[in-house]
């Protein structure tokens, strides 16, 4: 995951509200932000290590929306394209946005994910993604 950024002042669609960080790094405004209206060219690159890659040439994007003064708490936008690549897994709550993937868990369930899906990993969680369908999601990571 890239260092956060603040959210941009710009509005993604036309139901969206957005408040950027204050310099402190204090919670923003409540805001909302339109996950499938947000531009493709908003969503920042966030190389991947190839060691990571085990098939195909995935590219990963997103956005930090809201990051906790300590840093343990991060809310964003994650975008991944097709392709099966690897992951050691922090505390996540993810919303799939669009997109389909399976996604195997080391030493546990094989969890099948699409729009509308929530899903929980655990932390330290090794897992494999394949990618079958340019996935997005919407996430709570705590650290």
């Amino acid at each position: 995951m890239t260092a956060p950024s603040d959210l941009d002042a710009q509005t993604p669609g036309p139901a969206t509200a957005s408040a950027p960080l204050s310099a402190a790094g204090s919670a923003p405004a409540s805001f909302v932000v339109n996950v499938p209206a947000l531009a493709d060219d908003e969503l920042e690159v966030e190389p991947l290590d190839p060691a990571q890659i085990v098939s195909g040439e995935p590219v990963v994007t997103g956005k930090v929306l809201w990051e906790s003064p300590d840093g343990r708490q991060i809310r964003g936008i994650w975008q991944i394209t097709p392709g099966v690549v690897t992951d050691t897994e922090a505390n996540e709550l993810f919303v799939v946005v669009s997109g389909r993937a399976t996604i195997a868990v080391e030493g546990g369930p094989v969890l099948e994910v699409g729009p509308g899906d929530a899903c929980v990993l655990r932390e330290g969680d090794r897992t494999q993604w394949t990618v079958h369908e340019t996935l997005r999601k919407a996430y709570h990571i705590s650290l």
